[in-house]
């Protein structure tokens, strides 16, 4: 018989998006940042990406031949990783550590819960809190980009937010934020690049605009009524890096509108009650992983109830 009868499980509707586009897309709204990353600290930037991409890939593969899982690597999630992770290094640190992070990433962060759709946190975000807390030193160890000479020159100096924290040096100017003219992780310099990226994700319809919104809005609006720069604390630090390619991860994020009004504004509260009232000067990975952690209960709080269900 020509015509079978074909019997399958839900979904019966299927669209043409998948995990390799969708990351593939990321990746791409990345690119203007890691170049801008290459263009200001030089080739050191160059090779904390290639590191990180690399263990990632490498990490995953290994693991999961290891396990005897499916290799996944095609998806092009362990390439996200590696790139968001290189983004919220300095430069100036030591690539075996930029190995060790991305390894913690992958295989304690992402395959140890059961690969991509089964992590709790985000893995690149967790990475750099676990950098973060066993090499303090080399992980806030900043480098400022020189343009004073034909050649490119770097030494050390504070990010702008350590500055805003300690008032001990000038600021860099509203330009200079923008550009990325200033001390600080391969991808919180230069802010255009990271939003002409972040709104490509939005035109596409990979992110939805109300997590980075709500993250952005309320760092302003709370930062102002507490009488700092608004500004500069929404062009410093890592902001517009995590409220776009961060906050908005699929498998750690809430998946209805409301949950996300509520996610975002979380992450602004946290963020801006570390950047004021902590010793470190920057808050994003720390407020993003804390609601990471409850977004299984926001989204029991704002799942929608099935007509004539209990509540």
């Amino acid at each position: 018989m020509s015509n079978k009868l074909i019997v399958t499980p839900s979904p019966h509707v299927k669209d043409s998006v998948t995990t390799q586009s969708i990351m593939g897309n990321v990746v791409l709204a990345l690119a203007p940042a890691m170049v801008a990353s290459v263009l200001i600290f030089g080739v050191r930037a160059l090779l904390i990406l290639i590191t990180c991409v690399v263990s990632c890939v490498a990490a995953e593969y290994l693991f999961e031949m290891v396990c005897k899982k499916p290799n996944t690597t095609k998806d092009l999630s362990a390439v996200v990783t590696g790139v968001i992770l290189a983004m919220n290094l300095p430069s100036s640190l030591p690539l075996w550590m930029a190995a060790v992070g991305s390894i913690v990433a992958i295989v304690v962060v992402k395959q140890l819960f059961g690969g991509i759709g089964q992590n709790f946190a985000n893995p690149a975000i967790t990475a750099r809190v676990v950098l973060l807390i066993s090499f303090t030193q080399p992980m806030t160890k900043w480098v400022s980009p020189n343009f004073g000479t034909a050649a490119f020159d770097a030494m050390g100096g504070a990010t702008p937010l350590a500055v805003m924290k300690n008032a001990g040096e000038t600021l860099p100017s509203l330009t200079e934020m923008l550009l990325g003219f200033h001390g600080g992780s391969l991808g919180e310099t230069c802010s255009i690049a990271l939003l002409i990226g972040g709104l490509y994700l939005i035109a596409k319809k990979i992110i939805s605009p109300i997590i980075p919104a709500s993250f952005i809005a309320t760092v302003f609006v709370l930062t102002a009524v507490l009488g700092q720069n608004p500004i500069y604390h929404i062009l410093g630090g890592g902001l517009f890096l995590g409220a776009f390619f961060m906050a908005t991860d699929y498998v750690t994020s809430p998946v209805t509108d409301k949950g996300k009004l509520i996610f975002g504004i979380g992450c602004g509260v946290i963020t801006v009650l570390i950047r004021l009232f902590a010793n470190y000067p920057e808050g994003v990975s720390f407020a993003i992983l804390l609601m990471n952690i409850i977004t299984p209960h926001i989204d029991n709080l704002t799942r929608n109830k099935a007509f004539g269900g209990a509540y």
